[in-house]
């Protein structure tokens, strides 16, 4: 046992798997095959691979989420073992950290699900709540333990299921892109906390992050996994990248110094098609007698996203940026004020947006949410494509031609016959994004509203998406994003709105070095401030 800070802390858990793989329910090929590893207690281990190479099915069958009795159904060869046991049998050791926070959130209030593991370990009720306010002063979550979990971003909900698992104290730490929803400053943090927790504890970490260069620091090892098949490399990182970093940057490994450089045509920007209004926005109303209060979200904002520019959304996590996408969509209905259509949408319909018919605003305005699944309405990849194009009037060969392009630029076609539901994150999103653009160039729509459009994305995967979405904005099409990428905002963005305090504030998306003000993007996006 190591001693830390004057307490006795448990040695990290070992990892063996042996010949190990794993097929889901309805796959015929295998997620991993042949893997052979060993991860001794206390190490950290970075694991890499291409979108959809396994990573998150191996963090899965860590956790004890598969195999005989786990939840997640499929076929299980080889051994896999925690501490010489099957992992689905020791749980209480491992914290698991997945790719969306939804499927971890199982109470209604913030405090109460960090609590919730503590109180199934049989830990002393004395201790539960002292170690809960200490995860969420950990990971910065900005609200009360009696804040309502239904009405928390999704940045926010990473940030609550982070600290759910820190106050596990887990002896295995699994993470699945721990950071990806958070803010520059969030995922700062949450990875200084990582570092002390480690230090102090010893406990073994596997950790999945596609930008390397902002979390090598935090490991000792790199291991790299290939789509259906075992480890093809593992050592010391410098020397995994020194020796494969070509071949592993060739496959979409995010390798530190060979960043993506998509090639895209100028945008040429143009007239406003969307206009914002003096808009206000408040938080869903909760039920409950110790539900949070409605707060308001944004306030007095005014906004114009033209034709043939990029706007990109920035800021902290909970600002309200999701908020402004979906009124900009016209999904939502704003508190005060109007999303207007002008020039060629005010055409179509000269109502608020959020007034509009939903076959009219789905012709016009394609919606990429944050949590894909919400938007998938078939039982295949293929179907889940062919449908928009199909009921837009396509033929059916035209349809099909496009269908399996967009497959093949989005390495989605042998994953036709799948059930969108069984993908991968970074797979869903990518789905998410084709059907928004199924409908094909010519009939694609005149805004695309996108939130985190590049989530989970290898390189290869990430220049498709940009470049897909570069040609629509050169087309005259409109792209509005909510991002915390900041590779995606200097490639694509020709304007930046940041949306915080309530407020939207428009800034240049290259500031001029020494500049005393935001200076004018190209095409004219923009927005106008704002009272709050």
């Amino acid at each position: 046992m190591a001693r830390t800070n004057g307490r006795t802390a448990r040695p990290g858990a070992r990892v063996e798997l042996s010949g190990w793989g794993w097929r889901h329910s309805g796959r015929g090929e295998h997620a991993l095959r042949g893997v052979d590893l060993v991860v001794e207690p206390g190490e950290r281990v970075l694991l890499l691979g291409a979108s959809g190479a396994g990573k998150s099915t191996l963090l899965h069958s860590l956790a004890g989420l598969t195999g005989p009795d786990g939840a997640i159904s499929g076929d299980q060869e080889g051994s896999l073992l925690v501490d010489g046991e099957p992992a689905d049998r020791g749980r209480g050791a491992v914290g698991l950290v997945s790719q969306d926070p939804e499927t971890q959130l199982v109470m209604a209030r913030a405090g109460d699900d960090v609590a919730f593991g503590p109180e199934n370990l049989g830990m002393e009720p004395g201790l539960i709540w002292p170690r809960v306010h200490e995860a969420l002063d950990a990971v910065g979550f900005p609200y009360g333990p009696r804040h309502s979990t239904g009405a928390l971003s999704g940045g926010e909900k990473q940030r609550l299921v982070i600290a759910g698992a820190l106050a596990m104290r887990p002896r295995l730490l699994l993470l699945d892109e721990p950071t990806a929803n958070l803010d520059p400053a969030g995922a700062a943090l949450v990875r200084g906390v990582l570092a002390r927790l480690l230090a102090e504890t010893e406990a073994t970490m596997v950790l999945v992050e596609h930008r390397v260069a902002e979390v090598v620091g935090l490991v000792d090892r790199v291991v790299v996994v290939e789509p259906g098949g075992g480890v093809v490399a593992d050592g010391d990182p410098a020397a995994v990248f020194a020796g494969h970093g070509r071949s592993l940057a060739a496959q979409g490994v995010w390798v530190p110094g060979n960043e993506p450089s998509p090639e895209l045509p100028p945008a040429p920007g143009g007239g406003a098609l969307l206009e914002a209004v003096d808009v206000a926005a408040r938080t869903p109303f909760q039920l409950g007698v110790r539900s949070a209060p409605r707060r308001v979200v944004l306030d007095g904002v005014d906004a114009t996203v033209s034709a043939g520019t990029a706007t990109a959304l920035t800021g902290p996590n909970g600002a309200g940026k999701s908020t402004l996408l979906t009124m900009l969509a016209g999904l939502s209905r704003p508190h005060r004020g109007q999303v207007l259509p002008r020039g060629p949408l005010a055409g179509a319909d000269r109502r608020p947006l959020a007034r509009w018919p939903a076959r009219r605003l789905a012709r016009h305005v394609g919606t990429v949410f944050q949590h894909a699944e919400d938007q998938f309405v078939t039982t295949t990849v293929r179907d889940e494509l062919r449908f928009a194009p199909l009921r837009a009037g396509m033929g059916a060969a035209e349809t099909d031609a496009w269908v399996d392009e967009l497959m093949e630029r989005l390495r989605l076609t042998r994953l036709a016959d799948v059930h969108p539901y069984t993908l991968s994150g970074g797979e869903k999103r990518r789905l998410s994004v084709a059907t928004a653009l199924s409908s094909g160039p010519s009939h694609a729509p005149d805004v695309l509203v996108l939130d985190e459009p590049t989530f989970g994305q290898d390189t290869r995967t990430w220049t498709e998406l940009v470049e897909l979405l570069g040609a629509l904005r050169a087309e005259g099409r409109a792209v509005v994003m909510a991002t915390h990428d900041g590779l995606l905002l200097r490639h694509l963005a020709d304007a930046r709105v940041r949306v915080a305090d309530g407020r939207a504030v428009y800034e240049a998306a290259v500031p001029e070095p020494g500049a005393a003000e935001p200076v004018a993007a190209r095409g004219g996006a923009g927005v106008r401030r704002t009272r709050g």
